[in-house]
């Protein structure tokens, strides 16, 4: 799978609203038959922070990501609100979904 970590920093009088600024894309992004995930998070350090992780089932469902429609669209609506570049980390991994964190199990009684 292509597994990406992305962190936007978006500008400070519109980072309340990210969420709905980023939910068209987001909205198509997960409908895509090669997303695996999509899931934003909110820096709890600084709270114009979001932190993407998404995951892509394969190289042809990353590669069609990018050459969406939705993908052409958010690269001219989304940068405006943003404060800069965002950053991401980008790799590919020989498995299919999350593993369980094994130092933190859970031990759930019967």
């Amino acid at each position: 799978m292509i597994f990406i970590c992305a962190k936007f920093r978006v500008r400070p009088e519109e980072a309340d609203a990210w969420p709905d600024i980023s939910r068209e894309f987001t909205e198509a992004t997960k409908a895509e038959s090669g997303c695996l995930w999509f899931e934003w998070s909110r820096s709890l350090d600084d709270p114009t922070e979001y932190v993407l992780v998404e995951a892509f089932r394969d190289d042809d469902a990353a590669g069609a990501h990018v050459q969406s429609d939705h993908f052409f669209a958010a690269q001219k609506e989304l940068p405006p609100h943003l404060a800069e570049t965002p950053r991401i980390v980008n790799v590919t991994i020989p498995q299919g979904d999350w593993s369980e964190l094994g130092e933190l199990a859970v031990e759930r009684a019967s």
